[in-house]
Order: C-alpha cells, then structure tokens, then sequence
C-alpha cells in the first residue's frame, strides 16, 4: 500500500477534515455512496451541543480568580495582604485581606449568577427534542446528540436546531417560508428553496432512501454567505451536481414559517453553526474615563511610593542619633542589632507601603460598574425614547459606554433608513422620454376613487408602445419579491388589487414600492409557480414567463438581473440598477433625454434606478447558462467567479427607462442635526447613494444651511485637475479664516456666518486613502483631513461599506483623538458602527444586523438627541464626580497619616483604627457615592434639551474646573 495514501487516511481519520482541508464531504444520512465513486471516509465533527457558558464547576474558582487578579487594583491589593502576612507591618492583614475579599466576592458572585442562567439556557436548548429520520422511521432524540449528516424533519414554528440544507418541504414547488428574528432581527418572511432534484421527496421512506454526498465550505459567521455543492447519486449512473447557495441553507435559530414541515440534512453542528460563530465575543470596547482611571492609578501608585520613600529616608535620618534609635524604654534585641541594614531599611518601606496603601481605592471598580449597570436601566426606562409605531424602545447592549455618551465630537450617520423613513413611496416613471406619474401608494395602500394612469408629456406611439410594455414586463419581472395570499402576516406590505388581494414580501421596500407602483400602472404581479412567474397585462390577460436565471444583486455591482422565457419562445434579459452601473452598459436607447430626468429627480432627492434589457438567442442563452452552471459549482472563489460571468452578461443593453421613489425625511431628523450642530457636535453623512439625492436629503434635514458654501472632491472635480491641485485649492478656501473651527466656534455659528460643507464620494476618498507614488512621507490624508475640520457638515456619498470605516478610523485616529459615534440601520452600516468608539443601530426596515452590533439601538434618529444631550450630559457629570471623589476621598484620607509620622518618630504607628480602616473604602464612602452617581441631576432634563449648548460647556469647561478645585481641595482644605 502506498504509504502517502496510508498518511493521509491517517491524518483525515484523526484530525478531522476540517482541519486540513478548506472544504467538508457530508454523507447524507450516513449512506456510503456507490461503490467505485469514491473513498468512504468517515469525518469527525462536533456534536450539536451549544456552549456559551464561561465557566464549569471545576474550573470556577481558579479561573474566576485569574481573571480577576489581572485588574492592576486587585493584584496591587493581593501583594499588600501577602506582604502583611510575611513581615511585621503597623497594620493588621485583615485591613487589606476583607476588602479584597469583598470586592472579589461580590465579582464573583455577580459573574458566576450570569453563568449559571448561561448554563441554565444551555440545557434547555440542548436538550430540545428533535424529530429525525432512521430507518426509514422518524426518532425523537435530544438537539445535542444531532450529527452532521442526520436528516432531520421540522414542523410549521419550530426552529431549526442546526444549520440545515433544504431537502424537500410539504409546499408542491419545494419552498418554505423562514423568519430570522433571533439572528439578525429580521421579522419578514424569507423564501428559501430546496435542492431541485430532492424537492420531490414528501415521506420519511423516500428521503431515507436518498444517496447523497454534500461538499461545501468550512463553518464561516457570515450569515449571508454560503457556497457548496450536492452530488446526488442515480442507480450507478454518474452523479447529478447542483449547486448550493444561502438560499438552500437554513440556519439555526430560524424559525418555519406557513410551511407544514420540510427535511433537511445537517451541515454545521454544535459550536460550529453560523449563529454560535456570530455570537462569539466581538473586541471590547473601553471608554476614556476608564482609560483614564488605569492612569491615574499608576499616577496614584508612583505618589504611593515616594510617600513610603520619604519615611524611609527621614525614618533613619531621625534614627541617626543612638537615643531616638534605641530609646530606654525600647532596647533592641542582639539578632535587631545585627541585622543587614539594607534588608531593614527594605522592610520598614514595605511596612511603609502597607500604611499607605489606601490610597488606592479597592472597592472603586465595583462601584463603577454597579453605577454603569444601574444607570443604564434609565435609558431604557425613558417613555419618551419608546415608538409606539414600532412598539419599540431603546436597548442598552453594554453599559461599558455611558459616560462616552457625553463627549461626542463627531457623528457618523447612514442616509436611508437613518436619517429617511425606508418607506418608499413609488413617484414616477420616464419610459423613452415619456414620465408617468400614477396615484400615490404607500404602504400599499391606495386612495379611494382613483383609476386610470396620469401623464405627463404625450404618449408614446409605434415602437415606443413596444418598448412601454417592455419596461412595465421588466419591473414585474426584475425582482424577489415574493406574494403571499394571507390577509394577516405581521410586518407585511399589502395591496388592495381590484382582481385579488395580494401581499408582496421584499427584503428591499424598494422593489415591492416598484411592484405596487407598476400595478397602477396596469401590470400586476401575481406569483412565482413552478418556476414560472405570472403577471396581468392591461388587457386583463395572464402572461407566463418561465424564470431561467437570476443574477443577484450585489453592493459591489449595484444592480440585478433576471433572464425569462415568454410564452412565444423570446429569451430576454432584463436589468435594473445604479445609472452609474447602467448607462456605460447601454449601446442604444434614449439616454440623453433618461438622464436629465434622472437628474433632476435625484437633485429633487428621490431614489433613482435605471431599467434596460436585451434579448438572446437560443445559442447566446446556452453558453450563458454553461457560464453561471461552473461558476455556481465552484467551491473556490464562488464570488469572484460569478461577478466575473455577471460582467461578461450584462453588458450591450437597450435602454428602457427610469423609475423614481421617494424616501421620506424621519420625523424631527432636521431638528435633531440642529441641535447636535449647537452642540459642537460635527454631524457627517455617509450613504451609498448618488451624490444629488444624499445633498438633496442634507439640505432637507438642515446638514446643509442656506449660507453653506459647498465645496466638491469628487471623481469628475478630479477629472478636471488633478488630485493635488483640488485639495490645495480646497485648503486655500477653508483656511481663508484664521485657525480651525474649534468645537465653541462651531457650535456658536449663526445663520448670517459664512461656513463650509464638503462633498466627497467613494472614488476619491479612495485616491485619498492611497499613498502618492513619489515615495513621500505621506499622502493626502493629513490635507483633508485639514479641510475637513474647517467644515461645518461632510456629506460622502458612494460609499461602499468598508470605506465607511475607513472614515471613521481616519478621524477616530487623527491628532486631537476626538470621541466617535456612528449611527445606523442596516447590515451595510455594521462596519463603521464596530469601529466608531460608540456605536448606535436604529431599530429599522433593514433588518436588526446594526442593532444586533452596536452599543446601544434606539428605535428613531429623533431619539439621539436625548440620548446624547440629556442621558450622555448626566453620564458623564455622575461617573466623572464618581471617580475623582474616590480618588479624592482617599488622598484626604491618607494625607493626614503620612502627616502622622512626623510626629510619631516615623514609627508606622497608624491613626486609624483597624475597623475604621476596613469598612472606609468598602462601606462608609462607597455606597453614599454611588446613590450620588445614579441620582444626581444638576441640571434639569428640559433645560438640556432647550439649550444644547451645554453639552459643549460639559467638555470645555465644566470638567477642567472641577479638576482644578478638586486638587486645591485635596491638599490645602480637606487635608
């Protein structure tokens, strides 16, 4: 035998493939495939059971213990009781012993109660019972003894317990209907599909009779993303490859939906399914007033020292003359009199060390954590922060950040579904040249009395009717929006159609806006059936289109496509997206006349796409479909693989037209900018979308003044010169004024003051970003980032996810080190929300992934107002008073000790008594402090909100005083 095959059998056996190879082979149901196909090699994979306790019986103490001694405060306090242990200190090991054990105590009983309801939610999910297939029989079994591979039956509201490839379900065209709330906060229903050649199979016999092999990725968190491939075995003959995407997986935590019960086989078990990876811990953030505390207890710890130092040194300047060292009533014995001088003077300054060492305040991180726990149930206590629309209210995903709540310099938003409603309200239409306006829907429903189509401009005769229709089959056609015939599904969008009632399912409130928008436009859309998608014609005729391909849109490619079959043989491509990805795709049409109305739609603020198409032959359609067949059956760089055949499909169009949707400014969105602008605070806008539309929406919502100067870098400004010449041309104009706009300067600007906004896009954020190819020092950042400060509002507009984060890492880096926030709706948003130093999800259309993410989630942009103007105001006064006072408390404390030992020959006597020293830091400043942190208003709610101003007056003022009084306070009064 060969013993390279020998070695490898070996290594899979035992190491598991996963853990050489980039890819997994499951065998479903733990059938062999045929003989002679290939090596039936078992794998070894995790079980099905879930952990996300820290903690087990065995290892609670030890571990608990580490981690709390990694703090500098409980390992300093540990070293000072080991100390009054070993050598003769003035003070009792008991002073320093039981508020140490307090404060770990207390930890540790606070962690291991939020482990054991951990433990307690474990059980529960793992001992879920679970209905599987063996034999041909279904067995019921616990969750946690689920094995990759099993295929496993689920019931209409039960929730998958593993991620799952879709076999077959109840419904006739191999669909089912999923809610992911508990994943990404989802509550629509998504439509997934079963693998073509298995939908078929409705009965424990015929699944278990299934032979199979799955190969697909190894576990990733993405929860969107998914590649594989299913090998289906016919008799003997060669097997029949499908590929499998996100639309065939079902992952854990999802619940079924209007669907009677579906199989699917086990891919991801255990710890290894895509919701255990994303609930993994993400980096933690730390806020500057605990980053500050660490330092001043190493400033507290170096005064510490020099203290015990100087008693130290004046201990045996005093004791130089023979009867103050060794006085009649306090003889030495003979072993004192020879003992090394070195090792006394070492011991007398560690018993020095001990006498002082209350300094450090012991009990200030517990007290600082309970005054942030408590302190959050505020927020989300607050009446006036809850939507009674949504039924929502503000959620506190950590408490780590309060007081960071009061310092914001600048705000990053996201435009649509932030700053906007994400209600889209179908508006217009331009088809050759021609704008059709119908009635206004909205939320799918539609005035009384209203019939027919109202136009502007003439309509189009001859070959232009041919192309109207074609555009009006392109929006029926180009979508995933799904219909369902329920009258009473949550969340959903529904349409009063004069021939049936239907309610339109959409990730996108864009497409189903498009599709109830058509409908007034005499073509309705009806349903997806058998892979035929069905629409009524003006003439009340049913026409069938057979659904062939569907090109997915992406944020990259920023547009979709669907390749249809009419019922007369023509295969046609139709396509919407962008204009900035239509247009230079476009060989033919009326452009000139479609771009200048979607331009001046987009300057008006609505939301423009682009509809073009062409048509293939027979011949072109089988090489197109050969091209998307191997990229879908690749396992490596699927993606890469699949944008690349997009490229080479959608490209020759025919323009068709343009429609218009309009996203409707949030409730009290230009209010809010206002006051966030009084306060100092610098408000930045970034949006995907086209740079008219997001100005438009700036000028709305009062980012933009009357008065403002807009100044551009953008990619045509770029065109025209170069990248240099524009930046300094831009820092000639902004720095006209002497000096930086300052926070004061900034929040005091008027309406008659002349100030700046910049406007960026993604291209030339990227040249930017990019370092100069002459192998300078540097780039371009620093000059923009110059500008930048010198303006009152930015708006980047064609931003691409990632890029979003670059910005907010370039400012969260820059010189002044100003604290960030970054505020969002949607999965595009997650980015810039981690990496912003306080991070906000609205509670949105777009699903929950940027509530999921962040810090904090609030149901509307209105709602950060009060949160930061009033919330983050009484934060950031009650844990800055909070901290100093502990600090203050026992500098006041000690001081009078160190002074002790002038008059006491510096003999470690102690002026406190043993219990006074205990309970001090632990009992008697502790909890009077506390209530302060958590009560304490200075200044009314109301007042906050009327003048914003304030909040700048907190940074630039307040604090710095405070400081100051507080260290005349320590030595000279208090002392």
């Amino acid at each position: 035998m060969d013993c390279s095959l020998l070695r490898t059998l070996v290594s899979r056996y035992c190491a598991g493939e996963e853990n050489w190879v980039d890819s997994r082979t499951i065998y479903v149901g733990h059938r062999e495939p045929p003989p002679g196909t290939e090596a039936y090699i078992p794998q070894r994979f995790p079980d099905n059971r879930i952990v996300s306790s820290k903690y087990t019986f065995w290892n609670f103490v030890p571990k608990n213990l580490f981690e709390q001694f990694r703090r500098i405060a409980n390992f300093y306090f540990l070293i000072i009781f080991l100390v009054q242990l070993i050598i003769d200190t003035p003070t009792s090991p008991v002073t320093s012993g039981l508020p140490l054990l307090f404060v770990i105590t207390v930890t540790a009983i606070k962690q291991g109660y939020e482990d054991w309801l951990r433990h307690k939610a474990d059980n529960a999910m793992n001992q879920y019972p679970v209905h599987f297939i063996q034999h041909g029989k279904l067995v019921r079994k616990q969750s946690r003894k689920l094995r990759v591979g099993d295929i496993v039956m689920v019931k209409e509201d039960e929730t998958f317990p593993c991620d799952l490839i879709f076999l077959s379900s109840s419904r006739e065209d191999g669909t089912c209907f999923v809610t992911t709330a508990s994943l990404d906060g989802e509550s629509s229903h998504k439509t997934h599909y079963a693998v073509q050649d298995t939908k078929a199979f409705h009965n424990e016999q015929e699944i278990d009779a299934l032979h199979a092999t799955i190969e697909c990725e190894q576990p990733q968190p993405d929860l969107y993303k998914f590649v594989g491939r299913i090998n289906v075995y016919h008799d003997r003959n060669e097997p029949t490859a499908r590929p499998l995407g996100s639309e065939n997986l079902l992952l854990r935590g999802a619940t079924l939906k209007n669907t009677e019960k579906i199989f699917g086989v086990a891919i991801y078990t255990g710890m290894e399914t895509k919701m255990a990876l994303n609930y993994q811990a993400k980096s933690q953030k730390r806020s500057a007033v605990e980053k500050s505390m660490n330092v001043f207890l190493i400033v507290y710890l170096c005064i510490l020292i020099s203290k015990a130092l100087i008693n130290t040194v004046l201990k045996y300047v005093w004791q130089s003359e023979p009867f103050r060292d060794e006085p009649w009533y306090n003889q030495k014995t003979e072993p004192e009199r020879k003992r090394n001088l070195f090792l006394r003077a070492f011991t007398d300054f560690l018993a020095f060390m001990v006498l002082f060492n209350y300094i450090i305040p012991v009990s200030m991180y517990v007290t600082v954590e309970m005054q942030k726990f408590l302190g959050s149930y505020f927020l989300t206590w607050d009446e006036e922060m809850f939507d009674e629309d949504t039924g929502e209210g503000p959620l506190v995903n950590t408490s780590d950040l309060n007081e960071e709540l009061g310092q914001i310099e600048y705000v990053f938003t996201d435009k649509t579904g932030t700053l906007t409603e994400n209600n889209m309200e179908f508006v217009e239409c331009c088809i050759e040249g021609h704008v059709y306006v119908p009635h206004v829907i909205c939320n799918g429903q539609i005035l009384h009395d209203c019939t027919g189509i109202d136009m502007i401009d003439s309509s189009p005769g001859g070959s232009g009717k041919e192309r109207e229709e074609l555009f009006f089959r392109a929006l029926c056609l180009c979508h995933t929006v799904q219909v369902k015939d329920d009258d009473s599904v949550d969340g959903l969008k529904k349409s009063q159609l004069s021939r049936r009632s239907c309610i339109y399912i959409s990730s996108s409130p864009d497409e189903v806006a498009l599709v109830e928008g058509i409908q007034r436009l005499g073509y309705t859309y009806l349903r997806l059936k058998d892979n035929f998608m069905e629409i009524v014609n003006r003439e009340n005729n049913i026409e069938k289109f057979e659904l062939l391909e569907v090109l997915s849109f992406d944020s990259v490619r920023r547009r979709m496509s669907v390749i249809v079959r009419s019922s007369t043989g023509h295969i046609f491509l139709f396509c919407k997206g962008a204009d900035s990805s239509i247009f230079p795709r476009v060989k033919e049409g009326k452009i000139d006349q479609i771009r200048s109305r979607v331009e001046r739609n987009a300057v008006e603020g609505l939301r423009t796409l682009c509809v073009a198409y062409k048509e293939l032959t027979a011949e072109e359609y089988s090489k197109v479909q050969k091209l998307l067949q191997n990229a879908k059956l690749a396992l490596q760089d699927r993606e890469k693989k699949l944008a690349e055949v997009y490229e080479k499909i959608e490209r020759d169009f025919i323009l068709l037209g343009a429609t218009a949707v309009e996203d409707r400014l949030q409730e009290k969105a230009a209010d809010t900018i206002e006051a966030l602008q009084k306060a100092g605070i610098k408000v930045w806008v970034l949006t995907g979308d086209k740079m008219e539309t997001a100005a438009a929406t700036c000028y709305a919502c009062k980012l933009f003044r009357r008065n403002t100067q807009i100044l551009e870098l953008t990619t045509k400004k770029i065109e025209e010169q170069s990248l240099h010449d524009v930046l300094f041309d831009l820092s000639k104009t902004v720095l006209r004024h002497s000096g930086s706009l300052t926070r004061d300067t900034f929040s005091g600007l008027s309406t008659d003051m002349q100030d700046y906004g910049l406007i960026i896009d993604g291209a030339a954020l990227s040249l930017i970003m990019k370092p100069r190819q002459d192998g300078s020092s540097g780039n371009y950042r620093e000059l923009f980032l110059e500008i930048c400060r010198n303006c009152s509002a930015v708006l980047c507009c064609r931003m691409a996810p990632l890029q979003k984060a670059q910005i907010v890492k370039l400012i969260k880096l820059s010189k002044e080190h100003p604290i960030t926030l970054a505020i969002g709706d949607g999965a595009n948003d997650v980015s810039m929300i981690l990496e912003a130093h306080v991070g906000i999800g609205i509670i949105g259309k777009e699903g929950r992934q940027a509530a999921r993410n962040s810090d904090y989630a609030i149901p509307k942009f209105k709602h950060l107002k009060k949160m930061l103007l009033v919330h983050g105001h009484f934060y950031y006064v009650r844990i800055s008073e909070l901290v100093q006072y502990f600090f203050y408390k026992n500098v006041c404390f000690i001081f009078p000790q160190f002074l002790y030992q002038f008059f006491c020959g510096f003999s470690q006597q102690t002026l406190y008594d043993t219990a006074y020293l205990t309970l001090y830091n632990i009992s008697f400043t502790s909890l009077p402090i506390l209530f302060y942190g958590l009560m304490e208003q200075h200044v009314s709610a109301d007042t906050l909100k009327r003048e914003p101003s304030l909040y700048s007056l907190l940074y630039t003022e307040m604090l710095p005083r405070m400081l100051c009084c507080a260290g005349v306070h320590l030595f000279i009064g208090h002392s």
